[in-house]
């Protein structure tokens, strides 16, 4: 496995609780589904290392 780096996020309470219910509605943790969501903002703006293929789970 990967190593990851550990960081601290400040977010508004409101858009907090928008990536819980949406975690929660695709069965993933709120880290699991920030990942994700960085991980697809990335791709989508071509910002990927070619070596990056793997997709976070799902």
């Amino acid at each position: 496995m990967a190593k990851k780096k550990t960081f601290v996020l400040r977010v508004d309470p409101e858009m907090m609780k928008a990536v819980e219910k949406w975690a929660a509605d695709d069965f993933r943790s709120i880290n699991g589904q920030l990942e994700w969501i960085i991980h697809n903002a990335l791709k989508d703006a071509k910002r990927l290392n070619k070596k990056s293929k793997k997709e976070p789970d799902q």
